[in-house]
């Protein structure tokens, strides 16, 4: 059985953190990078990548990409700057595409 690993993909300031927790951390300086880093990830052993929000508002095609796939689940997190609230945006619209209904 294959063991997933986990990656955090956003700036320097926002990533560095999760690396004490034992992450991969992957930080970039441009949205350009971002895009790279994340399509060079999806295709290794990553079943979880957590991704800034910064980052995802100018990545909505590349994110879209891997929505239906089993793995990598790509999770928006905060960035330094805060929460854009992006994120939970995209947990409602999964929730209630999985029930039917907007239960939150």
């Amino acid at each position: 059985m294959a063991r997933y690993q986990i990656a955090v993909i956003g700036d320097k300031d926002s990533v560095l953190g999760f690396k004490a927790l034992g992450l991969a951390t992957f930080p970039v300086d441009s949205v350009d990078q971002a895009r790279t880093t994340l399509h060079t990830i999806a295709k290794e052993n990553y079943g979880i990548i957590y991704l800034t929000e910064t980052l995802a508002a100018s990545m909505d095609s590349d994110i879209a990409r891997y929505k239906d796939e089993l793995t990598p689940a790509i999770i928006l997190i905060p960035g330094k700057e805060g929460s854009q609230g992006i994120g939970m945006r995209n947990i409602k619209k999964a929730v209630e595409r999985a029930v039917g209904a907007d239960i939150l």
